[in-house]
């Protein structure tokens, strides 16, 4: 005797195989990335400085942006959250590097942004600071280059061919002297480690005789502070904090920076007090917009033109360096609060 299946219990079934596939939509990971907007955060808390003063109102704050695997709904429809922007694997991710190294090397360049926020703020305040060359900084490796899965942003370049490296010229001067096709063996500092390193070489594109390994590279440095600075960004990662932790340590050694107004900000900061270009200005800049700050320092160039583009009513403040910061911040007109 065969049994009929009911209407109800056929809607019922059907509804419950749509709940699943849904909930497995929404929660199996692809293997595309997602950017996601983050609000903005206030630096005050974060950051201490040796005799430093009270906050008087206003304030000054970082913006971060979220970053995950999206979800296979996020990675179809990706428009579901606002500011959302999918990235490859490849564009995130150098061959061979995982998700835990690359949230390591995210964390070395915070803590890199840190000391040189904090020395470029003191010496804006006239304070001393010390900064002793140490090797070759990376910063960033060329996905199709040797050095790929081998050398991570933060490595520093200490020794190259068995010479002693310190600085972006005697990495360059040394490798530049190798046949293209080589293997070089580097002494890279990786956090607390030193590791040694095999890459081959490559012949620059327009000097085919000179070699190179695919990486850029920029001055290394042993910074020594005269007042004791302290920032604790907890697990936020990347140098694109810089701007606004420099910000807010000269705030805190008694400059009235924000002029009683919240200021957001981002870029990375150099030693020489360059800010430079960053990425996520689409997220960051929502993250600003929802979190009802009015004002936004960012990197002159493509990042304050991506930044308009989604203001929506937030001002858009380029500068190339701290000195411009401050200028433009003193000249905001009184009555915007």
């Amino acid at each position: 005797m065969r049994r009929l299946l009911s209407p109800l219990w056929l809607a019922l079934s059907g509804l419950g195989l749509l709940v699943v596939v849904a909930l497995g939509l929404w929660l199996i990971p692809s293997n595309t990335y997602i950017f996601l907007p983050d609000r903005a955060h206030p630096v005050d808390p974060l950051v201490r400085v040796q005799g430093g003063h009270k906050q008087r109102g206003g304030g000054i704050y970082f913006v971060d942006i979220f970053v995950r695997k999206a979800s296979l709904i996020e990675r179809l429809w990706p428009g579901i959250h606002e500011g959302a922007e999918l990235v490859p694997k490849s564009a995130l991710l150098a061959p061979g590097v995982s998700d835990t190294q690359r949230v390591a090397a995210d964390q070395r360049e915070m803590t890199r942004s840190q000391q040189i926020a904090a020395a470029v703020a003191l010496r804006a305040a006239g304070y001393r600071v010390r900064a002793q060359p140490t090797g070759a900084l990376v910063e960033q490796v060329a996905l199709d280059a040797p050095a790929a899965g081998k050398l991570l942003p933060t490595d520093v370049i200490v020794g190259a061919a068995g010479r002693r490296v310190r600085s972006p010229a005697d990495l360059r001067r040394i490798v530049g002297r190798q046949r293209p096709g080589a293997t070089i063996r580097l002494n890279v500092r990786r956090g607390s480690d030193l590791k040694r390193v095999l890459v081959r070489t490559i012949a620059d594109p327009n000097r085919p005789k000179r070699s190179i390994i695919g990486i850029f590279v920029d001055q290394a440095a042993s910074i020594d502070l005269p007042l004791k600075v302290k920032i604790d960004a907890g697990d936020v990662g990347g140098p694109s904090a810089g701007l606004a932790f420099a910000l807010d340590v000269l705030e805190k050694l008694g400059k009235d920076v924000d002029h009683g107004r919240r200021i957001a900000a981002t870029g990375q900061i150099e030693l020489d007090g360059t800010v430079s270009a960053v990425g996520g200005l689409k997220q960051k800049t929502i993250g600003v917009r929802r979190s009802g700050i009015r004002y936004f320092l960012v990197p002159a160039g493509e990042n304050a033109a991506e930044a308009q583009r989604f203001a929506h009513g937030v001002r858009i403040i380029p500068v190339h360096s701290f000195r411009q910061a401050l200028r433009r911040l003193a000249t905001l007109t009184k009555s915007a609060a």
